[in-house]
């Protein structure tokens, strides 16, 4: 960490004016406005902490790799701090049960061992087994461990993971699940419908039940659909759902990203759903999930024997904030709470205030140049963990 601070200095996001914002024991004490001054043009925007409900990893670190390899948690959570992202959940798929049980034992270790990936990591995010074992929408997760929800092994799970397992992606169409939703509701898991073939009957029931989330709508699904009903329009329909998308310019064009933007309204959150390939140099890589893999100068990952394929998502939360604004699908500070206060207040953490006083002092300064943003310095807490400059000069 570079330090902690009392005062930050930049223009509000969403008031558009430039402010000092004041910081003691890591959280913000004051909020002043600064005096008109031609100085002030320089200054960069100011914004909250992003928090990312679906991590599944960065720089090469991989929760999905089992084992997970030593100072994989530790090294992301530093990591995304010069994404601007303060807080996340590391997200563990579809496997074997013991390899699952393996993973959530390693995040949870870590998290016990150090202070820092404690602050930074909210939750695991179980993203199935208990999902369609169908083509497409299974995604890229392996069919031989599809199943239908167990309870007595989800428990056994979140014991391995301390109780940490705070949201869990599944599918409606299994028998049982709807007990299973009312149990995880509960015991406080958020319940996110995902790569699923359900009927609209099974996605009302599982709503009923307490299922609050779509995990990355939109993809994960078959190729071709009726055309109504289907499980989209279905999630799309009840207002009990929020839904999260990946808005890198790839997983969804402009006008369904259109679409479920009006539709959801402030029910809308923003994922990244990156895999380990993000932040890493464009080119080509080997992966444990499909095979070989392609990672373009513009920032797409598709498989190296078919192009038209995605082999996952290697943008973070940055990226997705820039390509509504750019499109005009968004103005910045919907865009970036998309990405900040709400899936902030939709997991009830003390970040949901944003910019307000007594709130964690979770700050992001960036640039914003033609649509193009750069994160200039990340704190966490109150500590300046991320500076471009010093970062650039090391």
């Amino acid at each position: 960490m570079l330090g902690s601070v009392t005062t930050v200095e930049g223009i509000h996001y969403k008031t558009k004016e430039p402010v000092t914002i004041h910081i003691e024991h890591g959280r913000i004490k004051d909020i002043q406005p600064i005096a008109p001054d031609k100085n002030n043009d320089s200054l960069p925007w100011i914004a909250p902490g992003l928090v990312d409900l679906q991590i599944n990893g960065y720089y090469g670190s991989d929760f999905n790799t089992i084992p997970i390899a030593k100072g994989s948690v530790e090294n992301t959570t530093r990591g995304l701090w010069k994404e601007g992202v303060t807080s996340y959940y590391p997200t563990v798929i579809t496997n074997g049960d013991e390899e699952i049980e393996q993973a959530l034992q390693s995040i949870a270790a870590a998290c016990d061992g150090d202070p820092v990936s404690q602050a930074g990591v909210k939750g695991i995010h179980l993203e199935g087994p208990f999902i369609s074992p169908e083509d497409g929408p299974r995604g890229a997760h392996d069919k031989s461990y599809a199943k239908a929800p167990s309870w007595p092994l989800f428990q056994k799970w979140q014991e391995a993971a301390r109780g940490r397992i705070k949201i869990i992606t599944l599918s409606p169409e299994w028998p049982g699940t709807i007990d299973f939703v009312e149990r995880c509701v509960d015991q406080g898991v958020t319940v996110s419908i995902g790569h699923t073939s359900a009927s609209a009957e099974q996605i009302d029931e599982a709503v009923k039940a307490g299922a609050r989330m779509s995990t990355h709508l939109g993809n994960g699904a078959h190729l071709m659909l009726p055309r109504h009903p289907n499980y989209i329009w279905e999630q799309l329909s009840q207002d009990g759902l929020s839904a999260c998308i990946i808005a890198d310019g790839f997983h969804l064009p402009e006008s369904v990203l259109k679409v479920i933007l009006r539709t959801k309204g402030e029910k809308t959150l923003l994922v990244s759903d990156a895999v380990y390939l993000s932040g890493m140099a464009p080119g080509t890589y080997d992966n444990h999930i499909g095979g070989r893999v392609v990672l373009t100068p513009e920032g797409r990952l598709h498989l190296a024997e078919n192009p038209g394929l995605l082999a996952g998502s290697a943008q973070l939360l940055p990226w997705g904030i820039s390509h509504l604004v750019k499109n005009g699908l968004a103005a910045l500070e919907e865009a970036w709470d998309m990405a900040s206060v709400r899936p902030s207040a939709f997991m009830n953490l003390p970040s949901q205030n944003g910019l307000t006083i007594g709130a964690p002092a979770d700050l992001v300064l960036f640039e914003l140049i033609e649509q193009r943003m750069t994160i200039v310095q990340t704190y966490k807490q109150g500590n300046r963990v991320f500076d471009l400059t010093t970062s650039t000069k090391e």
